[in-house]
């Protein structure tokens, strides 16, 4: 009891006769550029991650460092 392709065309019909192609075409084109950005607002999110781990690491390497030395100076 799904929907048939018959019913399928039908309303894309309507939705053609309702909108235009223009219209469709526009929202088709907006909508593309929407995913486009979406997508490349996320692996610039993926490379600034990438990036900061290793600065991350060494941070951490640095303050372990700093307070080896700081324990010699007391000891």
């Amino acid at each position: 009891m799904g929907i048939s392709i018959w019913q399928l065309l039908i309303v894309l019909g309507i939705v053609i006769l309702l909108f235009g192609t223009k219209k469709l075409r526009n929202i088709g084109s907006d909508l593309g550029g929407a995913i486009r950005g979406f997508k490349k607002s996320m692996s610039d999110e993926e490379e600034k991650s990438a990036e900061q781990q290793p600065l991350e690491k060494q941070n951490a390497e640095q303050a372990a460092q700093a307070d080896e030395k700081s324990r010699e100076k007391q000891g």
